[in-house]
């Protein structure tokens, strides 16, 4: 496959038998054929879109030493500032070129996982930001709801099987900075090959140049949407649940031509994260004598902190 196929939600939602199995088997031929779908028909509006983008080229814009304050040690990067080169993709040395942000859950008061989340950090200088960022995430997670259901159905699951998985889940909307590349970058990229850690990420901000995706033939292609699409993918919790039958690709942000070295660049990806306690073992109908079981059993929370020690976010 060499172009990232597109899908319309609004088909799964339109109460037509025929077009809701329509959606769910396109989504899931893409899922099982590059792990990435262009989704239309999402729960974002254009102003919404463009308040988030304007809050967070704000933020970004504010001086460091500002920015730094909201660096909370000791929680692994999940809520708050993430300062410019400090993550570094599975596998390589050098950090991304890039800073960014994490709003994370937003949980009751009385809620059983109120002392496994930390707070969510808010920004005193620019106060539509908290404000628009929780918005964001929360169409973000509803659209994401509907497209594991539409998983779940082409996976032979009841419908509502992730429901309860995802309800309160440990997810994080991660506004992302990739400033302007200033000296040559000594081998460092805006974000180096990896695979995303959740079950799925809906990505904003896909729209130019710059995110590649690689295929099943190894060739990288370009993940351009459309200004009214998601960017959809796999990740990994997905991948090793379904016993490899969804697939996680790897992707990565390939720095600019030089011409363009002087340009920021924008992303907002959402990283749909399950509860901690969900079990990450194969489903029973994705093995069989052809597909034999390939990975241990785990829990999404032990995948999550193993990874995120492997990403440097988190100390030994």
């Amino acid at each position: 496959m060499d172009k990232i196929p597109s899908v319309d939600l609004r088909d799964f939602l339109s109460g037509d038998p025929e077009r809701k199995q329509k959606f769910v088997n396109e989504i899931g031929k893409a899922y099982e054929e590059i792990g990435f779908v262009a989704l239309k028909g999402h729960f974002l509006d254009d102003k919404l879109v463009g308040d988030l983008y304007g809050e967070v080229k704000n933020f970004f814009e504010l001086p460091t030493e500002t920015k730094q304050k909201y660096e909370i040690p000791g929680i692994g990067g999940q809520r708050g500032y993430v300062g410019f080169g400090k993550e570094t993709a599975k596998g390589f040395k050098k950090g991304d070129l890039k800073e960014f942000w994490h709003f994370g859950q937003y949980i009751s008061d009385d809620s059983k996982y109120r002392s496994q989340y930390p707070d969510n950090v808010i920004v005193d200088e620019l106060p539509r930001f908290n404000e628009v960022g929780k918005e964001t995430y929360q169409m973000l997670e509803k659209t994401g709801k509907y497209v594991l259901r539409a998983l779940a159905l082409y996976l032979g699951l009841d419908e509502f099987y992730f429901d309860d998985k995802i309800a309160e889940g440990n997810s994080i909307l991660r506004p992302i900075h990739y400033p302007p590349i200033t000296q040559e970058p000594d081998d460092a990229v805006r974000a180096a090959a990896h695979g995303d850690i959740n079950l799925i990420t809906l990505l904003m901000g896909s729209q130019g140049k710059g995110l590649q995706v690689q295929n099943h033939k190894g060739e990288w292609i370009d993940a351009i949407a459309e200004p009214d699409e998601l960017m959809i993918n796999v990740g990994d919790m997905l991948s090793r649940h379904t016993n490899n039958k969804l697939k996680s690709t790897i992707h990565r942000v390939v720095n600019p031509p030089r011409e363009l070295w002087g340009t920021s660049r924008y992303s907002i990806p959402f990283f749909m994260h399950p509860v901690s306690e969900m079990s990450l073992n194969a489903l029973e109908n994705c093995v069989d004598d052809n597909h034999p079981k390939l990975y241990e059993d785990t829990t999404a929370g032990e995948f999550l902190h193993e990874r995120l020690i492997e990403l440097g976010l988190i100390k030994k």
